[in-house]
């Protein structure tokens, strides 16, 4: 039996090690005399040569019984952890916390009460200074219990300090989950649907939004409490097309960082996503300028050695360069200069190919299509939207989709392929319908398409122009507007005017625009 290597856990945490990972795990298998001809050692050695995961030749091999070999592969699992949790590049001030806690739980069991608290109480500071809130109300609670039976002459001024400080820290708990909460719901829309797309989403929005943003100080809470009022800020920003204020809290968000520059190593995940969405909202502001100095700022800052890399990070550290150095072109239009990133990054895509999401693919593929078409390759463009467009997964970014179908057809009028029209139109229009997705730009640009076909080729420009009138209409509408951002139709139609290439018009309308 043969199970495809991805589908196996314990198969994609073997294959996930480093080789410095690997030694420590033999190093630490091998302590113990009694492991060096363990079955889950051998087990191990046969995952870590093997290409996929194969069930059939484990049991083969005659390292395990098939009886045996779920429970084999669940303690190798542990101790690969456990391993893994020694190993100093993945020890950080969560696992010390932790750690000490643990310790202090075995000395409160032994009976040894005062040792045990000033364990408790160094580690109490330790998580109250690198803003772990939860652990040191954790912490706050196993002291109380202790206090209760290891009793002192200061309990009671003891017991009134505690309560005051859990007191504290669970009002900040609450707000902290309170926020969080609402920021990790806002982005579920966001994954789901995409921006607004009408008046009644947008008052939804709002509402959902209001009713569940906590009151607070700012002056009374930390670090934690602020990222977190910050992203759930940021969201609804992006949610309802407000580029300014996205810049504004992606700002503070990155700002609160660099005011805080113990929290970039102890929480590197969030400034690499705070510094992603300060270039995206930059990019929505259309100001390259400031867009490339900021892109510069980042990369300098994580290629730098001192910046804590394990593969999460080095992952996002990958999506978000990449994503942003492609973004630079569609600013201004330098289409030509962004095909020369395409191969690398491909390239670069299989290697982490088991750690991006499905979602993050498909914005390359598209970035990438979106750039071909920017240079009249359609056939290349039509290429990368198929990738798209053939994912059956539909419960991610379904903007994404019905805009990659919108492309889909414009590519194929481009590039002359008539004889699929008909069908296309067919299929897109019945996605979009079911997508409920149809915006008046888009049934514009479907019923243009149709009518293409019947316009003789002299009469071709006038119909453009036409299109084009009906659209201008659209480009500053709070909704409409947001076809816009996925597929810049209006500068394709200029461009099929002017008879000049997409990338051309862009430019100079940048250059007119923004360029000061």
């Amino acid at each position: 039996m043969t199970t495809k290597g991805q589908k196996d856990n314990l198969f994609s945490l073997v294959k996930s090690l480093t080789k410095s990972e690997k030694r420590q795990f033999k190093l630490y298998v091998g302590r113990l005399g009694v492991n060096s001809d363990s079955k889950f050692l051998k087990l191990f050695n046969l995952l870590d040569k093997a290409k996929s995961y194969n069930e059939g030749s484990i049991l083969k091999s005659g390292i395990v019984k098939k009886s045996q070999l779920a429970n084999v592969k669940a303690h190798l699992y542990k101790q690969i952890l456990i391993s893994l949790k020694l190993n100093p590049s993945h020890q950080n001030i969560r696992l010390q916390i932790r750690e000490q806690l643990d310790f202090a739980s075995i000395l409160y069991h032994k009976g040894l009460y005062k040792q045990s608290l000033k364990i408790l109480d160094k580690a109490k500071d330790l998580a109250i200074s690198n803003e772990e809130k939860n652990s040191a109300f954790e912490i706050i609670e196993l002291e109380k219990i202790i206090e209760a039976q290891y009793i002192t002459r200061s309990i009671s001024t003891r017991a009134d300090e505690l309560a005051v400080q859990a007191k504290n820290l669970s009002a900040l708990n609450v707000i902290a989950s309170k926020l969080s909460n609402l920021s990790l719901q806002l982005y579920s829309i966001i994954l789901k649907t995409g921006y607004v797309k009408n008046e009644k989403e947008s008052k939804m929005v709002t509402k959902y939004f209001n009713d569940r943003l906590p009151k607070l100080n700012l002056k009374k809470v930390g670090f934690r409490e602020k990222l977190w009022l910050y992203k759930a800020h940021l969201w609804y920003s992006f949610l309802m097309q407000d580029f300014l204020n996205c810049y504004k809290y992606a700002s503070k968000w990155v700002d609160l960082f660099h005011q805080n520059p113990s929290m970039i190593n102890l929480n590197p995940v969030f400034y690499l996503k705070g510094n992603n969405y300060l270039l995206e909202s930059i990019y929505f502001i259309r100001n390259k300028p400031k867009f490339v100095k900021k892109l510069d700022h980042f990369t300098t800052t994580v290629n730098n050695t001192k910046f804590n890399k394990d593969e999460n990070v080095s992952t996002l550290i990958f999506l978000y360069t990449n994503f942003h150095s492609i973004n630079q072109h569609f600013i201004d239009g330098s289409f030509e200069e962004g095909l020369e990133l395409i191969p690398q990054i491909e390239k670069e895509l299989l290697d982490y190919k088991d750690r991006i999401d499905p979602h993050h693919k498909l914005i390359f593929y598209y970035k990438f299509a979106s750039m071909h078409f920017g240079v009249g390759n359609n056939k290349e463009c039509i290429k990368y939207l198929d990738k798209i467009i053939s994912n059956k997964s539909l419960s991610m970014r379904e903007d994404l989709l019905c805009f990659s179908r919108v492309l889909n057809l414009v590519a194929h009028y481009e590039a002359g392929l008539d004889y699929h029209l008909e069908t296309l139109l067919r299929s897109t229009y019945k996605f979009l319908i079911k997508m409920n997705d149809l915006h008046e730009v888009q049934k514009e640009m479907i019923k243009f398409i149709r009518g293409l076909q019947d316009i003789y080729p002299h009469d071709l420009k006038n119909a453009f122009k036409d299109l084009l009138k009906t659209l201008k209409t659209f480009e500053d509408h709070p909704f409409e507007r947001r076809a816009f951002l996925y597929l810049d139709i209006i500068s394709w139609l200029e461009s099929k005017i002017e008879n000049k290439p997409v990338g051309e018009i862009i430019k100079t309308k940048y250059l007119t625009k923004y360029a000061h």
